[in-house]
């Protein structure tokens, strides 16, 4: 290995260091009572040295929140002609799959959703195109479904979309912050809650839930 490549390991080896160490105080303490000097005495090194990786603190949640998301959206791609069974089954698994994140990666979830002090990704936009675009993919694949029958014509799909998110972090948010009491399968609970959520939007309700113009357009940006 020439000296440019052990260079650049040892670079990655210590922003790798950098970002574990925030993430585990971030989730410990929250984002707010976090310091950059904090970070420094975690991993042994000057605030100086942070600072030659990572701006600000900031940068450093931003940077998670991509590795986050992007574990988050890692997921198979469906095909726009897929039969209905399968079409209602990828929208039940994309947002199942969002507790299974809150299970495989409790301190990214707790990050990325508990934590009220970070800073907002609409912040970076650019940085996060690709959420925009999953967003975007699932809310076709929702408004395909409605098409198809398989919710009530009147159907918004954001309001599908914010409802079974309601539903899944939910059941996660119980999960993590040790809510469902002994012996309760907290799996079974998740899955039941998804479950009930997807069979009322089906059967139809009176809704009193509207999204707003901005998240109907934040939803359909990419499918355009």
């Amino acid at each position: 290995m020439g000296v440019k490549e052990r260079q650049e390991r040892d670079r990655e080896a210590l922003s790798r260091s950098i970002l574990d160490a925030a993430r585990e105080l971030f989730v410990t303490h929250g984002y707010q009572e976090v310091s950059i000097r904090k970070i420094a005495e975690r991993i042994e090194y000057s605030p100086a040295a942070i600072y030659s990786y990572f701006p600000s603190k900031d940068d450093i949640f931003f940077a998670l929140a991509e590795e986050g998301f992007r574990i988050l959206f890692t997921a198979p791609t469906h095909k726009a002609d897929e039969p209905e069974g399968d079409l209602l089954n990828t929208i039940r698994q994309a947002f199942w799959r969002v507790y299974e994140f809150s299970k495989l990666h409790p301190e990214y979830f707790a990050l990325m959703f508990l934590d009220r002090t970070v800073p907002q990704i609409s912040q970076n936009w650019e940085r996060f195109e690709f959420v925009r675009d999953g967003k975007a993919q699932l809310g076709a694949s929702i408004q395909r479904a409605i098409d198809a029958g398989l919710f009530p014509p009147a159907t918004q799909p954001h309001a599908v979309f914010r409802i079974l998110v309601a539903a899944t972090t939910g059941a996660a948010v119980a999960r993590l912050c040790g809510r469902v009491p002994p012996g309760e399968d907290s799996d079974a609970l998740a899955r039941d809650t998804l479950e009930a959520a997807l069979t009322g939007l089906r059967t139809g309700f009176p809704a009193t839930f509207g999204p707003t113009t901005y998240c109907q357009e934040s939803l359909s940006d990419a499918s355009e």
